[in-house]
């Protein structure tokens, strides 16, 4: 996001979207790093606060807005800027995926929810494996979220291939921001993670668990599940920093794998104090070379 802001800053006509899978519900603030009113001053920015916690809200419903502000953009001459760490939405815009073609049922869903919180998630895994193999190929078997989803389609209609995508139909450069070395890496995590303590994680999450529970899919971003054992005083503050910045490397760990599934056009490395210029440099000549661009 930091760097979506830079390329306005130096002059890309842009508007950001926010392809963060919690980003877009109303109230997680703190713990989704979600930009400002100050950031946002002057900035369109979308995907940001729309919908409540407890409301469903999909990739397909993402897919929908998303298609439905880029050709605003397009007509005020905007580059859109697709900015976020869920690698499925993503995805999803970029390259495309006939979400209307995979099915859900409601019934399904709650008996596989129910399974995974009984047996545990590697019994859902190997049950996925043995009854889809060619979709768990594709799945991120470590995620709950995931397994679940797929273990929905291939019930409703079996282990057959994946729909063909429907991808964005302009130009679309891709920019990836890691940090190589993997102690600078933790040190900006672990800065991070006392930042979102001292800047008000606590009586956020206090606030949205007095109105919400607390087992939403909208809770599962990192830092709910340790302010609430802060709260209620099973941790204290090493505690949380701790369990913080545990799942945020794991969630890291993660991500380069997901990444490393859909290669960039450009990859930087986030600690290169020259990163953000040669970003710059490449989006100019994108947007220059490009009739309707998205980034």
């Amino acid at each position: 996001m930091r760097l979506a802001l830079d390329l306005i800053a130096d002059g890309i006509p842009a508007e950001v979207i926010s392809a963060d899978s919690r980003q877009v519900y109303r109230g997680t603030d703190v713990a989704t790093a979600k930009p400002t009113l100050a950031d946002r001053r002057g900035v369109p920015h979308h995907g940001l606060d729309l919908a409540a916690p407890d409301e469903r809200f999909s990739v397909a419903d993402f897919a929908g807005h998303v298609e439905s502000i880029l050709p605003s953009i397009g007509t005020r001459g905007g580059v859109a800027l697709l900015v976020g760490g869920t690698g499925f939405w993503l995805r999803a815009i970029a390259d495309g995926l006939d979400l209307d073609a995979l099915p859900w049922d409601p019934a399904i869903r709650a008996t596989l929810e129910a399974d995974l919180a009984g047996r545990g998630l590697g019994v859902l895994a190997a049950r996925l494996q043995a009854a889809a193999p060619a979709l768990a190929a594709n799945v991120d078997l470590r995620n709950p979220r995931r397994v679940v989803r797929a273990l929905e389609i291939a019930t409703l209609q079996g282990d057959v291939p994946r729909p063909a995508p429907r991808g964005y139909g302009a130009p679309v450069l891709r920019i990836t921001l890691d940090v190589a070395d993997r102690a600078v890496h933790r040190a900006v995590i672990a800065r991070r993670s006392a930042v979102q303590l001292d800047s008000g994680i606590l009586p956020e999450a206090e606030a949205l668990r007095a109105r919400y529970p607390a087992d939403l899919p909208s809770f599962s971003a990192i830092g709910y599940r340790e302010a609430w054992d802060l709260l209620d005083g099973r941790i204290d503050r090493a505690g949380y920093l701790a369990a913080n910045v545990g799942r945020n490397l794991a969630y890291a760990r993660r991500q380069r794998t997901w990444f490393r599934a859909s290669p960039a056009d450009l990859a930087l490395d986030a600690g290169d104090p020259g990163a953000a210029e040669i970003a710059l440099a490449r989006v100019r000549a994108f947007v220059r070379a490009s009739p309707r661009p998205a980034v």
